[in-house]
């Protein structure tokens, strides 16, 4: 039986990149890689990113008012416990997230799960620009798609738009932070939630006369 997983996530948020590396540890596990689609859903933590980035580290004190170190410290155990090497250091911007996105819409589903690790990889373990148009003909490449149809995606208004109009149905759905997973259109699981949670949300999904 086919198990449909909708994840809404953002590339430049690190509970996304633990709990989708959480998922994809459970599938493993559980045997169910072949028999697992997953699609990517746009969700922006900030849709006002400006071009250049912002300096996260910076904005977070503006917010708080202390020192983000021990926010960041809790994220990275968090990160290592799961076998992440993440060091949020290393990449002090916020990019804006619309043409990666639109990458990731123009990705036929059943390689979009590989394209995200690409993705997330890029911007939090190399620190690089993935809203840079080089860096995703680059990564885009790997993942089948050509120079051109990258480079016409990402540059292309009509289509950020789009994008960015699709990302807007996730808080038309009640949807209010990421990651967020619906697995076969019926059971949610909202943020990086802990293996057995996800272990147990699709053995019940999976479950024969499931509703699901």
């Amino acid at each position: 039986m086919l198990t449909e997983i909708d994840v809404f996530s953002d590339f430049v948020c690190p509970w996304c990149l633990i709990g989708t590396h959480r998922l994809t540890r459970v599938i493993d596990d559980l045997g169910m890689t072949g028999t697992t689609r997953i699609k990517y859903r746009p969700f922006m933590l900030d849709p006002n990113t400006p071009a250049e980035g912002k300096n996260i580290p910076e904005e977070l004190r503006r917010k708080y008012g202390r020192d983000p170190a021990p926010m960041f410290a809790r994220v990275e155990a968090e990160a290592r416990a799961s076998g992440i090497r993440l060091v949020l250091e290393k990449q002090p911007l916020m990019f804006p997230t619309a043409r990666a996105h639109t990458l990731m819409q123009h990705t036929p589903v059943e390689g979009q799960h590989a394209l995200a690790k690409a993705l997330f990889e890029a911007y939090f373990l190399e620190g690089r620009n993935i809203s840079d148009p080089a860096i995703l003909v680059e990564l885009g490449a790997a993942h089948g798609h050509t120079a051109d149809a990258v480079l016409g995606w990402v540059n292309d208004p009509e289509e950020l738009a789009a994008t960015r109009r699709e990302a807007e149905q996730a808080a038309r759905m009640g949807i209010q932070g990421a990651p967020f997973f619906i697995v076969n259109s019926a059971l949610a699981i909202s943020g990086a939630q802990p293996e057995d949670v996800f272990r147990r949300a699709l053995l019940d999904a999976t479950e024969p006369g499931d509703a699901g």
